[in-house]
This record gives structure tokens, sequence and C-alpha cells, in this order.
């Protein structure tokens, strides 16, 4: 999940996506910013004002505000503390604004140290995976975004494309290793450079009066990261067991919990009928997945073999969606029509007058499109295209986790 919301792969892949024409104008996070925690469930029943379409929300979690992740890469970052922002809704500690930079700084420095280690032959970027999030909000605690901004003095928009490149620039040069062996300083040297652009590390903070480390006011939120299993689904590797899900953005080589399609679809809706959110990445690059248009589904035939009028028909009209299998699945992953490009929160679910099941998807590209920021994802297209999820243990059925070996 790196790809910034423009996606240079999409416009690589299918030069016609009907939603990537629409990504280059940017509205600034102040805009999004102002929408309220209920906003897509304000904004009506339908995809589109022209649409036919006519949706029933069946249920509905809590949710922060529409982010905008601007010229940045990490929506795993923007999604998954989305996830986080609506677990300690549903924990009852209230609406919080997490700051997306202060897990950008702590990947960053986890990344180096990793990428030093393996004489940079192994990924180093903005991408990353929800599971990062977990795992780096356990060693760098959770701070709040009033208290660490995701954007510095003077800046309007989110851009983190001169440091990325700066970064790996000043990793490089200190592997040249003129004298056989790395520099004492070579990490002070680096962390210095991420805090020159996104600020130093903040060691003690105050919220409504209390003084809080990031560490202790994890604890206070009720963050407990163990609590949070990744999950996937592929045939490569047996079912019922884990394995490092074989994605760039996998940078630390996290293990990910592998189950049956079908189990994956239950965990989605067992979690979405109860109250709880997901975590989701997923490949956003098919001419089939329309954020101007609020919507992603799987047309029952190919793409190339959909007439013009079919293909403006899905967007406006109830359709039938391709049965997806697990076989079907792993031939997309195989043949990397199915990669990880981006990371998202569902919210909740809904269907269509036909009775078409579909999930309500909360993006990190700001409220530009007509459902505010949001797009509703057929259960098919979830079936195909995700690449992960990230839930609470509680949010899966108690006979699959019994399965994975998680105790509830």
């Amino acid at each position: 999940m790196s790809l910034p919301f423009y996606y240079l792969r999409s416009a690589q892949k299918n030069q016609q996506h009907p939603a990537m024409k629409n990504y280059l104008n940017v509205f600034a996070i102040a805009i999004a910013s102002t929408l309220s925690v209920s906003a897509f469930a304000q904004v009506g029943t339908t995809n589109k004002k022209e649409s036919q379409i006519k949706f029933t929300v069946v249920k509905e979690a809590k949710a922060t505000s529409v982010k905008d992740q601007c010229h940045t890469s990490t929506c795993w970052i923007f999604s998954t503390e989305s996830f986080l922002e609506s677990e300690f809704m549903r924990m009852g500690k209230g609406e919080v604004n997490l700051s997306e930079m202060w897990l950008v700084r702590a990947g960053y420095i986890e990344k180096a140290i990793r990428y030093m280690r393996m004489m940079g032959h192994t990924n180093f970027g903005p991408g990353g995976e929800p599971i990062d999030v977990i795992n780096l909000s356990a060693k760098y605690g959770i701070v709040p975004e009033s208290v660490y901004p995701d954007m510095p003095q003077g800046e309007t928009k989110v851009k983190n494309g001169e440091m990325d490149e700066v970064l790996k620039a000043v990793l490089d040069a200190q592997l040249k290793l003129m004298d056989g062996k790395l520099s004492p300083s070579w990490l002070t040297a680096y962390t210095a450079c991420v805090d020159a652009y996104l600020g130093a590390e903040v060691k003690t903070f105050k919220v409504d009066g209390k003084s809080y480390t990031p560490q202790t006011y994890a604890a206070f939120l009720g963050f407990k990261p163990e609590d949070y299993i990744p999950i996937t689904s592929f045939t490569h590797h047996p079912f019922w067991q884990t394995f490092a899900l074989e994605i760039p953005d996998n940078w630390a080589w996290s293990p990910y919990y592998n189950v049956p399609l079908g189990d994956m679809t239950s965990i989605i809706n067992n979690a979405t009928l109860n109250g709880y959110t997901v975590a989701w990445g997923a490949e956003v690059s098919e001419p089939y997945f329309s954020y101007k248009n609020g919507m992603a589904v799987v047309p029952q035939k190919d793409w190339e073999n959909l007439s013009t009028d079919e293909k403006d028909s899905l967007w406006l009209v109830p359709t039938k969606d391709k049965m997806i299998t697990d076989t079907l699945r792993q031939q997309a992953f195989d043949n990397l029509s199915t990669q990880d490009d981006h990371g998202m929160q569902i919210t909740g679910q809904a269907k269509d007058q036909s009775g078409k099941k579909y999930f309500i998807i909360k993006n990190s590209w700001g409220a530009k499109n007509e459902l505010g920021g949001y797009f509703y994802a057929s259960e098919a297209y979830i079936q195909y295209k995700t690449t992960s999820i990230l839930v609470h243990k509680s949010a899966i059925p108690p006979a699959i986790a019994a399965k994975m070996g998680i105790k509830l």
C-alpha cells in the first residue's frame, strides 16, 4: 500500500481508467476535516446524482472525518489510524484525531535500520501495511495530530516526496562504507534528517490538561496491539497457517493468517454487522473501480468484452457481479493484476434494490466525490481484489478464530 492517490501504475495499466482523470486536483485536509463523524450517512442513498442504483445501509460503524493523504504514499497509515480512531470510539474513548506523521517518522527509522542490515537489498520507501501501524504504535506509542501535525508549518497539504528521495540518498551514501564499517553516528545523522522534515521526537504532551507520553496515551486509549489480527487468503500457502505475505510493502516481513476466501468473507461480514470496522488493503487500478462514480464492482464479462453502454451502466443501474473463487483470486495475484495498491477502511454494509451486497468504504483522498470521500465496493470486488485485512480479534467468528488458533 504505497501508491499516492493519483496512482501512476493505474495510468500505465489503463489509460482510460475512469477514476484516474479525477484524482489530480487535491482538496486540502482542512476542507476534508470539516465533515462530521457520520458524513457518509448524510450524503444520500445513491452513488451519484444520475444513478438509478438505490442503496440501503444495513449497518455502519462510527468513523472520524475523511482526511486527504495528498502527495504522500502513506495510505496504510491514514487508513489504519482511521480504523483505530473507530476502534477507540467503539471502546468508549470518544473521537480522537491521531497523528499520521508520528508513525511516518517511526516507520522511517525502523525501515532504515532494516535497510542498513540488509545492505540496501530490501524495500525502502513510503509504503507499508496495516499491521505496521499496530507494531509501530506498540513500540513508539500514539500521539494526537494536535501534538505532532501532519503538515509542517507553512504548508497547506501533506507532501513527502522530497523527503522520500533525500532519506534514501542519505542511507545509500552511508552504505558506501569508506573504512569497511558504518559510522557509529549513522542513525543519529539519519534521524536528524527525518526530524528536519517531520519534527523531532515527542516525549511528553498534554491532552485536556493531563500529561502523557506516547506510550501512556496509547494505554489511556485502551490500545492493545495483540488484539489486532492481519489476515489474507491465498492458495500458494497452506490455509490455517501464517506466512509472510509476498508484497513489496510488507517491508517488515510480517506474518499473516491465511484462511480460505469464504472464511475471510465471513470475517468481514461478521465485523461490519457487529459494530467493528476493517482495515482493508486492495488493488484499485482496475477500470471497474471508480472513486469518481462511488463504486467498485466486478462485471460478469471481462472489461475488454464490455460495450461502452455496458461499461457506463455499471455506475447507473444494478448489475450482477462475477462469482469469485479461491482459484480466481490466486490467478490474479500470481499474474500481478491484483497488487497491494491502496489502504482503506471498511465501515459498514449496504445493499441495492436488487439485494446485491456492498461494503461501505472510507477513503483518504479528501471529500471530492459525491459520497463525501466514501464509496461502495461490492462483495465480489472485496473478495477478488483484497490483498489483506486487519481486524480486532473479537470481530472474528468464534469457529474461525478457533481454527486460526486465536483465543477470544
